[in-house]
């Protein structure tokens, strides 16, 4: 039976570790499987999270062990320390493409579909809207052998183009406090935080070259921030 929010849904904890485990599976596989602090950092981030949140290890521990008790999520362990990885798709029973969209909602909250497709570049690559929305609709429409819905159409907030979609992991959604939140949220501050997402992803990935490039010159025998020799000075080039 796959798993069913409308009789065990997850807390607020539980949501973030879980749609934490799939972002980094799907942005940085290199780092996955997570330990229990780049779990922690991951659920922390100030970037591409509504609400932030500030989790205490022990906290996201306790989370893990619930969202273990619902087969979510496995430990692995290690020489050292155990990592974690979720169990998302075949828990909650939808397939990848759907997965993505879930995590991302969790994460970021309602999302238009054209949100939806742009913040899930990295995760999965819709081929267009139409696609997203039908994965969309797939999901609002789940049977109740499925466990249910596990997505609601929001209404259109006043101003905005497209309306918003939500997820229900967590529950039943309080429909009229999030389209009052829509109301008042500025573009602004969306506009803002596709810069500093955008920011971390840069970080991450100078962060993963600078480490193949320290591998590569420690196989070649040579420094990696060793100065580079300039011809018109080097002895050799004079003979």
């Amino acid at each position: 039976m796959p798993f069913d929010p409308q009789v065990t849904p997850l807390t607020a904890e539980e949501s973030r570790v879980l749609a934490t485990l799939l972002e980094k599976s799907r942005t940085v596989p290199d780092s996955y499987p997570l330990t229990l602090n780049s779990l922690a950092s991951g659920c922390n981030q100030k970037t591409s999270r509504d609400p932030v949140m500030q989790l205490s290890e022990g906290q996201i521990q306790e989370a893990l062990d619930s969202l273990r008790r619902n087969t979510l999520v496995t430990e692995i362990g290690g020489a050292r320390t155990s990592r974690w990885e979720h169990n998302f798709p075949r828990g909650v029973g939808v397939p990848d493409q759907s997965a993505a969209l879930l995590g991302l909602l969790m994460l970021r909250g309602p999302q238009t579909a054209g949100e939806l497709r742009v913040n899930s570049e990295r995760w999965h690559r819709f081929a267009d809207i139409s696609s997203v929305e039908a994965f969309l609709d797939e999901l609002q429409s789940r049977s109740a052998e499925k466990g249910g819905p596990l997505v609601v159409l929001l209404p259109r907030a006043p101003g905005a183009r497209e309306p918003r979609w939500a997820h229900l992991l967590c529950g039943p959604v309080d429909v009229a406090a999030l389209a009052a939140a829509a109301a008042e949220s500025a573009p602004s501050a969306r506009a803002s935080d596709a810069l500093a997402e955008r920011v971390t992803e840069l970080e991450l990935e100078v962060a993963q070259l600078r480490a193949t490039l320290a591998n590569v010159c420690e196989q070649l025998g040579i420094e990696a921030n060793a100065p580079a020799v300039d011809p018109a000075s080097d002895p050799a080039s004079e003979s």
